[in-house]
């Protein structure tokens, strides 16, 4: 009979997990910013505590960190703004020359006749179509009509605009409101969730958690800011186009842990076939191997430390679930949302399993 009710109550508790899980998915337009501004307040709240400190009230220091948050997105936006259009002005040459790097992909493996012939017809447009038309103008129309179809248009922004409006507007009151009240919640937190002789030492380990958190964000955003621009000089160096789009790409894409990197050099072995010839195509990937290499090796366990340290496979699963349940979104957060669990269990007390 006990093991009839250590079933039914195992059961339970999954049926109440994968329900919890199924309606944060479901419900991702409004629990997604919630979690990021559960986050940004985490990270910033090193900037209320000291305002708290100066003896301000707590209204001034949430004002002031909101205030912070939207200047570094906005000014993210901004040097982000001239990247995207001249991304869009090159959408086409871009297109054109993956298109090649694909062929001569194709050409590499020529001893399949059949394979190649095959991913020849699936990638590319048979040379006929190139030839029916007067002077060839109708292959590259096809071309510019196919990656138009790609583009987002303004019609689709006006469809998305409400939504994202409403995203935003989630995330900015949940942030000002957790940063106005967070010491209220913990306090709540701490009596709802321990008995009073535990009380005072849970209200610790959330701020334990919270300041691991904080610490640990802070430093890769300098270490990822350093890799970008470390990135976009070498790049520039070995002759690749666009090297501060691809340092760009580099600093946010390292959010990502193993995910990021791995779809950036995948971008970099295409974009060196699509610019270099022969073995110097290989350039652009070697020279962000040398500086992730660096980054994940020596750099980031210097500065993070070893309290931080997080079993690798933990890591990937949480990047897979966060980007599984939100996307990018969930990605970037889900990271800094494992630490703070782990850190907020670290000292806990294991419960000793019963004798039989």
């Amino acid at each position: 009979m006990d093991r009839m009710e250590r079933l039914t109550r195992y059961a339970g508790i999954f049926l109440g997990v994968f329900a919890l899980f199924a309606a944060l998915r479901i419900t991702q337009g409004v629990t997604a910013p919630l979690a990021v501004a559960f986050v940004v307040g985490v990270i910033l709240s090193p900037l209320s505590d000291r305002t708290d400190r100066l003896g301000l009230p707590h209204v001034v220091g949430a004002l002031l960190s909101l205030f912070v948050t939207l200047l570094v997105i906005g000014m993210i936006a901004a040097s982000a703004q001239p990247l995207i259009a001249q991304l869009l002005d090159a959408a086409p040459r871009i297109w054109i020359d993956v298109q090649n790097a694909v062929q001569m992909f194709q050409r590499m493996v020529a001893g399949f006749s059949q394979m190649s012939e095959g991913l020849s017809d699936a990638l590319s447009p048979p040379a006929d179509a190139f030839s029916s038309d007067s002077g060839g103008d109708g292959g590259g129309g096809e071309e510019e009509e196919g990656l138009e179809s790609m583009v987002p248009t303004m019609a689709d922004a006006l469809l998305y605009a409400p939504s994202v409006a409403g995203q935003v507007l989630i995330f900015i009151g949940g942030l000002f409101f957790f940063l106005l009240t967070r010491v209220d919640i913990y306090n709540w937190a701490a009596r709802r969730l321990a008995i009073p002789e535990e009380r005072a030492e849970l209200a610790m380990r959330l701020q334990r958690a919270e300041k691991l958190v904080a610490r640990y964000f802070l430093t890769i955003t300098v270490i990822n800011f350093c890799e970008g621009a470390l990135v976009a000089l070498l790049l520039h160096v070995i002759g690749m186009p666009g090297a501060i789009l691809w340092g760009f790409a580099a600093f946010l894409l390292n959010y990502l842990l193993y995910i990021g990197p791995a779809i950036l050099a995948v971008s970099l072995i295409f974009g060196g076939f699509a610019v270099f010839s022969d073995w110097h195509a290989f350039l652009p990937l070697a020279a962000y191997l040398l500086v992730n290499t660096m980054e994940g090796q020596f750099v980031t366990p210097s500065l993070i430390g070893r309290h931080t340290a997080v079993n690798p496979l933990l890591v990937f699963l949480a990047l897979v679930f966060g980007m599984w349940l939100w996307g990018p979104v969930g990605g970037i957060v889900a990271i800094p949302l494992l630490l703070w669990v782990l850190k907020l269990n670290d000292g806990r007390p294991v419960a000793q399993a019963p004798r039989s």
